[in-house]
């Protein structure tokens, strides 16, 4: 807030009160308290409640005689927050709000403060003129900076620089923790964590350099840099993640963290050499950023049901399946953290370690060393465990010993690249289990996909002719027949407020694109099949039957698909049938 004399603090308050916004009587009665304890008065009066940060803000704004403006619930263009780099806005307490007759528009808290200003126009080369916001107000559009890339743009400079020194000179210099292109890398991966990408994908072409974000499972290109970067941005990420700068012939992994705000974010890094140079693969892993909690994850109905049954067994195996960044290891997390005691022995083997847990005892693969999955998983049943989870099924050997392991009386859980639940059973008996071991050990298979969730800000309209026919034949009847069965229906099937089935349409939601939902879309939640391997299960795999077959008799028995659990998703509004569409369009 602005500083205020004694003076023009009593006018702010004597303005609440005669605008009806605080009563008189609280706040004399606040005012014989603070001439007792001494504390601030405005301070006093908001930790009571009687006022609010904006109030005040607006109140001081009238008294000065300078413009207002309320933040609170403002989404901000990235391109006007270009206008100030983001250390500048938040070590001042300023935003930028535009551009206006050739004078740049912020807003601060102490517009009364002429260093400052006088500071802005200094450091933009431009008239500032300044209009008075409330803290909540600034930090909610310092929320809003994704990406300042002036650093991105001086390491281009630099760059340029340095190709035309060394053209005159012999010296080379040396890329410190200081250079250019630390501080251009910096600004790429805070941009990232800050979008939420799960990956960054460094691409070079033939005359420049792409860099591409994957947020919410889709790409999206960030920028476009010169290809002289090129060089030094690789070896910068060769040297943090301990690589051989030199060479350029052979794929290359490795990893390192880093600290972004209040986020510790750990980095793996794949180097491909392609056509046009080096390709750089970053995924990134927030270990602050993912719930887990099955049911927060999407998990509803039959398959959550049916999950938490096989996880409350005592031995036996759970398996989950689909494609690769589907979510299964996130999942595995989850249902870990559902039994974590302290009375079990939970002995995990993963390649890499994704988010480090508490009570669990977790191995990295190291194949250079020898530590692989299976040799890993004969060491982890000497070491007397009651829960063990092996990140991959990738042979037949890692497979044989996984079966044994739950024979034993162990719990283990594990993951597969199968297109569905049902695919896992014919694939297992692929890689040599005798199928009478395999029946007697499942518990649980699971199927999952990720689609993105509709964002807060959307509209409704009604389902076509052709999505309505859609709907109608994949879960029409599943759906409530009349209005008197929807509350049942939906409980049963954990899906609140299911429409009945309809001819005429379905009401359905589309997000609002803009900046902080880009496509209207947000987040993301699982699609999840689950079938229970029952006795009728157990003889169609002893009877070496096809996955369509288990899949009909685990659907006649209640199994909802991924595919319908995505259509009852849409039907909700947690997600469109685009959605479903694009990432389950081959499933029935």
């Amino acid at each position: 807030m602005a500083l205020l004399t004694k003076d023009g603090l009593e006018r702010v308050i004597q303005l609440l009160v005669n605008e009806g916004l605080v009563d008189a009587a609280a706040v004399a009665q606040v005012q014989a308290e603070v001439a007792q304890t001494r504390q601030p008065l405005i301070a006093t009066l908001s930790s009571k409640k009687l006022v609010t940060n904006e109030m005040i803000a607006h109140a001081t704004a009238v008294v000065m005689g300078v413009p207002y403006v309320d933040l609170k619930n403002v989404q901000m263009d990235q391109n006007v927050l270009a206008l100030l780099p983001y250390d500048v806005a938040m070590r001042s307490m300023v935003v930028p709000l535009g551009e206006s007759n050739g004078q740049l528009v912020v807003a601060m808290l102490d517009v009364g403060n002429i260093q400052s200003v006088d500071y802005l126009s200094t450091f933009t080369g431009r008239p500032v003129r300044a209009v008075m916001a409330s803290s909540d107000g600034i930090q909610a559009v310092l929320k809003q900076y994704k990406g300042d890339f002036s650093s991105v743009k001086q390491a281009v400079k630099s760059t340029n620089e340095e190709i035309a020194a060394r053209q005159s000179s012999s010296n080379v210099k040396t890329i410190t923790q200081d250079s250019p292109i630390s501080k251009a890398l910096t600004s790429i991966l805070e941009f990232a964590v800050k979008s939420k990408a799960s990956d960054i994908h460094i691409e070079p072409l033939e005359d420049g350099l792409v860099i591409r974000c994957r947020i919410d499972g889709v790409l999206r290109k960030v920028m476009e840099l010169p290809k002289a970067i090129e060089p030094a941005l690789v070896s910068r990420i060769k040297i943090l993640s301990n690589l051989k700068i030199d060479e350029h012939r052979i794929p290359q992994d490795g990893q390192f963290a880093v600290l972004v705000g209040d986020k510790e974010v750990d980095l793996r890094i794949a180097i491909s050499p392609v056509v046009w140079g080096e390709q750089v693969v970053i995924r990134l892993l927030d270990k602050s950023g993912t719930s887990m909690d099955v049911e927060n994850m999407g998990m509803t109905g039959h398959a959550l049901r049916a999950v938490l049954a096989g996880i409350s067994r005592p031995n036996g195996m759970i398996l989950t399946s689909g494609p690769t960044g589907s979510g299964k290891s996130t999942t595995l997390y989850a249902l870990i953290k559902k039994i974590k005691s302290e009375k079990i022995n939970i002995v995990t083997l993963e390649d890499p370690v994704e988010y480090k847990m508490d009570g669990v005892n977790q191995i990295q693969v190291n194949v250079d060393a020898g530590l692989t999955f299976a040799s890993g998983l004969r060491s982890i049943l000497r070491q007397d465990p009651d829960v063990v989870m092996v990140g991959e099924i990738r042979d037949s050997e890692t497979a044989n010993l996984a079966v044994q392991a739950s024979l034993t009386g162990h719990l283990v859980f594990s993951t597969l690249h199968t297109n569905s639940a049902a695919g896992i059973l014919p694939r297992l008996l692929d890689m040599g289990i005798e199928p009478f071991l395999l029946a007697s050990t499942l518990n649980t298979v699971i199927g999952q996909r990720l689609v993105r969730r509709v964002s807060r800000k959307r509209t409704t309209h009604p389902s076509n002719e052709m999505q309505t026919n859609e709907i109608n034949q994949l879960i029409g009847h599943l759906l409530p027949q009349s209005p008197d069965e929807v509350i049942n229906v939906s409980d049963d099937l954990g899906y609140p407020g299911l429409p009945v089935v309809s001819q005429a349409g379905y009401n359905l939601v589309e997000g609002v694109d803009d900046q902080e939902s880009p496509g209207g879309y947000s987040g993301r939640a699982g699609l999840y099949e689950a079938i229970t391997v029952d006795e009728d299960i157990q003889k169609l795999i002893v009877a070496h039957a096809t996955s369509a077959e288990v899949m009909r008799v685990a659907k006649e028995k209640g199994t909802v698909t991924m595919r319908q659990d995505g259509m009852l998703k849409a039907l909700t509004g947690i997600t469109t049938l685009d959605e479903v569409n694009r990432v389950a369009s081959d499933l029935a």
